[in-house]
């Protein structure tokens, strides 16, 4: 991108937040977190109520993100796109099953249109970069819009094309446009993982900044419980 923030860039000089991340899961799951088997969601959307299912790198991050949008009613974090009809952290994080780590959306659109969805997702990640994110690399980080009606999917194409057009990113944007065959959630230790544990390294380092961007670029979209 043509902006890329000093202290984003510092903290990459300084640490691997890839490294982090592993140990915060290899904590949790040998200190009595519940990780059940991976279940395949119900894709049926709701009266006033949609879903997209979006992947942009570590799912902890992009769920704490929009779990503050305006509108969004829920996020689910969990695994899509993979060749296995099952899927698990221990499966999907060798990179083999070529599934994604994502995070199901359910929102108003009365309240939050997709477009704005959209807007959010590709700005508060980097979708120029292969399988990858940060420090974070392997299949399982690739920026995917898994869409649930044509309507998302033509809304996605049109965004990709006008930012590509638009030179704000150096790079093509490599975003993968693809319908939803199936979502299993992740382990129970997954869900709210921001929330529920803020001041570790992980969080602070990697999260807490995506928060950040987003609370500066999209001040109109903060849920009224996380404005100061």
């Amino acid at each position: 991108m043509r902006t890329v923030s000093t202290i984003t860039l510092l903290f990459a000089l300084l640490i691997q937040p890839g490294l982090l991340r592993a140990a915060e899961v290899e904590k949790n799951m040998r200190y009595g977190q519940k990780h059940p088997h991976a279940i395949l969601s119900e894709q049926h959307d709701m009266a006033n109520e949609s879903k997209i299912t979006l992947g942009a790198g570590c799912f902890w991050c992009v769920e704490a993100v929009f779990q503050r949008v305006d509108g969004v009613k829920n996020v689910v974090s969990g695994y899509s796109g993979g060749r296995k009809d099952e899927a698990s952290y221990r499966i999907v994080s060798t990179g083999e099953t070529n599934h994604a780590e994502v995070v199901q959306v359910t929102f108003d659109p009365d309240v939050i249109s997709i477009d704005a969805i959209l807007q959010i997702f590709w700005r508060t990640h980097d979708p120029t970069t292969l399988n990858r994110q940060g420090a974070d690399v392997g299949p399982q980080y690739r920026s995917v819009i898994f869409y649930h009606d044509d309507h998302q999917r033509e809304r996605s194409e049109y965004f990709k094309k006008k930012l590509d057009e638009s030179g704000i990113f150096d790079d093509p944007i490599v975003t993968e446009i693809t319908p939803l065959e199936a979502f299993y959630e992740a382990e129970e230790y997954h869900q709210n993982y921001f929330e529920r544990n803020p001041d570790q390294g992980y969080c602070q380092i990697v999260i807490r900044p995506k928060i950040d961007k987003f609370k500066i670029l999209f001040e109109e979209k903060l849920r009224d419980e996380y404005r100061p």
